[in-house]
């Protein structure tokens, strides 16, 4: 089986530049690409058969048809994949005489990684290809990059969604301005937390205390603590100490909650923690 790693990162920290250097589409400023034992400038057409791109944005014909387009990509390489099995892959056998004009958003995505595949390749470049996409959409392009990994493909994947990293990846790296502050699996990078759980709460009114990221650092299981315009979020180990401890001192305070839930923690704490911002605020 083979493996997805993701690239994370605000915009402007360099995940597309990252990849388009990987691909052969930039020149690096400095160090080396090496792929699979081999580099731009001396494997480029060994590379150009391994290598399976999805950019950000694909144009494709408008009059060609969605066996046209991918019988065009499939003459691009020495060998390949049959291009109705690919189709079949990607569920567009309905569309298959359809022209690109009449694809939805999400069919004209499926073709864009369907394009990629059709060369059979050993790494599967996807740079935020679920972005814009509906919840049915995204979750058949899960099923695609899944089944390609399965069959011991591996996928270098950029993404907004960390809902998307979490479920698809087992490794991510998170970068910002140009370099990486963390790297391991979603898992491990969780664990960096202290807390599996998450505590949110915001109030209606303070009774004129000040509560402060030190007062609530000091309740029961509670690991660290994080102010959010006008919430809270508190990691913990253990929710059924920190949520008494934290309702009995709002309750000696005078503050009265306006809401509170609990949930497991996940990359986008890590990715705050790290960078200070959530990224869809990017």
């Amino acid at each position: 089986m083979g493996e997805c790693f993701g690239l994370l990162g605000p915009n402007g920290a360099g995940k597309t530049t990252t990849i388009e250097i990987l691909e052969g589409l930039l020149e690096p400023t400095r160090g080396e690409v090496e792929i699979l034992g081999r580099h731009w400038g001396k494997n480029d057409r060994e590379l150009r058969e391994w290598l399976g791109i999805s950019l950000q944005e694909t144009k494709l014909p408008e009059k060609l048809t969605v066996r046209e387009v991918l019988s065009l990509f499939r003459s691009f390489y020495q060998k390949g994949r049959e291009p109705g099995e690919v189709i079949a892959q990607v569920e567009l056998t309905e569309k298959e005489k359809a022209w690109v004009s009449k694809l939805s958003g999400g069919q004209r995505q499926r073709l864009a990684v369907a394009c990629a595949l059709v060369g059979d390749p050993k790494i599967l470049f996807l740079d935020e290809p679920t972005t814009g996409l509906d919840p049915q959409s995204r979750r058949q392009l899960w099923d695609i990059i899944r089944q390609f990994k399965q069959n011991s493909g591996t996928v270098l994947l950029t993404t907004h969604y960390m809902d998307e990293a979490e479920r698809l990846c087992d490794r991510v790296a998170i970068i910002d301005h140009g370099k990486v502050i963390a790297l391991g699996s979603p898992v491990e990078m969780i664990a960096t937390l202290g807390g599996e759980h998450v505590v949110e709460f915001a109030l209606e009114n303070t009774n004129g205390q000040i509560l402060t990221p030190e007062h609530l650092a000091n309740l029961a299981s509670v690991k660290s603590v994080r102010k959010e315009a006008d919430s809270y979020s508190l990691h913990v180990q253990e929710p059924h100490l920190a949520i008494p401890g934290l309702i009995g001192y709002l309750q000696e305070t005078g503050a009265t909650l306006a809401r509170l839930t609990t949930r497991h923690a996940s990359l986008e704490d890590v990715f705050v923690k790290l960078t200070g911002r959530h990224l869809r605020e990017e």
